[in-house]
This record gives structure tokens, sequence and C-alpha cells, in this order.
């Protein structure tokens, strides 16, 4: 909880500051904007079909990441939660699920979160090698593909069922004093 805390506080104070802030910030719910990021996440399915066609498979890692990533988007907006930080995003929604706020898959809050430790790796350190690596067509993104096109479609899917509910979307108080 304290780091989730941290990442209110932190942003807060740059706000208060002038400056952008680079944590997570309460700016009141947003259905329409959650809804557009699902539609966005969605898009990004589109995408990876396009790139495996043109075999640009560098790219479709990062549409995988980035469906997943807009899914935590929507549900922050749906708290009235703007995040410009990627890791305060993955403590704010494993924050939500341990406390019974939402239902949602460790393994895609998993795979959004950046992880310090070489060791530990998640989708984040798959799109950054894709990404900054040399080659242009990979074996072993395109062996993943279609399962990882499923982890997209799981994801986007549990993501709708948490926007579209009828559940409280509080932030609770704790994170916020």
């Amino acid at each position: 909880m304290t780091k989730v805390r941290n990442c209110f506080l932190s942003a807060k104070k740059d706000e208060e500051k002038g400056k952008k802030h680079k944590g997570i910030l309460i700016v009141g719910r947003n259905d329409k904007e959650a809804e557009e990021y699902i539609q966005k996440a969605k898009k990004n399915l589109e995408i990876c079909e396009l790139y495996k066609e043109k075999r640009l498979d560098y790219k479709i890692p990062e549409e995988w990441f980035y469906t997943m990533y807009y899914c935590a988007l929507a549900i922050l907006a749906k708290f009235g939660v703007e995040s410009r930080n990627q890791r305060c995003t993955a403590l704010f929604l494993r924050y939500l699920k341990d406390k019974g706020l939402i239902e949602y898959d460790d393994e895609f809050i998993d795979r959004i979160t950046v992880y310090s430790d070489k060791e530990e790796k998640s989708d984040v350190d798959e799109r950054e090698n894709a990404r900054y690596g040399s080659s242009v067509e990979s074996e072993d993104i395109m062996e993943k593909y279609r399962i990882m096109i499923d982890v997209c479609k799981r994801c986007i899917s549990q993501c709708e069922e948490v926007i579209y509910s009828k559940g409280p979307f509080n932030i609770p108080e704790e994170l916020t004093k």
C-alpha cells in the first residue's frame, strides 16, 4: 500500500509545483475515456495482424504490451485516476485486485509490471528486446503469436467486465491521505 500511496503523493506534489506528474493522480471518473481505451486495445490486436502479414515481427510484442496496458488505463479511468507511470499503474491495479475491488487476473498485471531485478522478466522486457534489438523477423515471436493474441483477448474481456460493472469505483482514503 505504501508504494501506491507514494505514487499518489508524488503526483500531487508535482501538480502543486506546476510540473507534469510522474505518478498517478485523481482526476475524476471518466467512463467515456475507459471505453475509448478498450477500443484502442482492440485496434492494437488488428495492428498485430497487419504486422504479422508484413513480417514486421519486432513490432508485435509492443502491441501486445500496449493492448494490456490500455486495458489497465481503462480501469484507472473508471476509478478516476490518471497515470503517467507504468510502475504506478501496475501497483494500483495490484492494490485494487488484492483489496477485492476488481476481479482481474494476476497474469495481466504481471505482464505490464516493470521489474528492476534483472532476473524478473515481464512483457515490458519482451517489448524492449523486440523494439531495440536488431532483427525484424523472429520465429520466437511467431511461435507465441496465437497464445499472446488469446492472452490479449482475455485481458480485454476481463477489463470490459470491470468497466461495465456496477461496482463502486471509489479510491480508498488510505491511499490519498
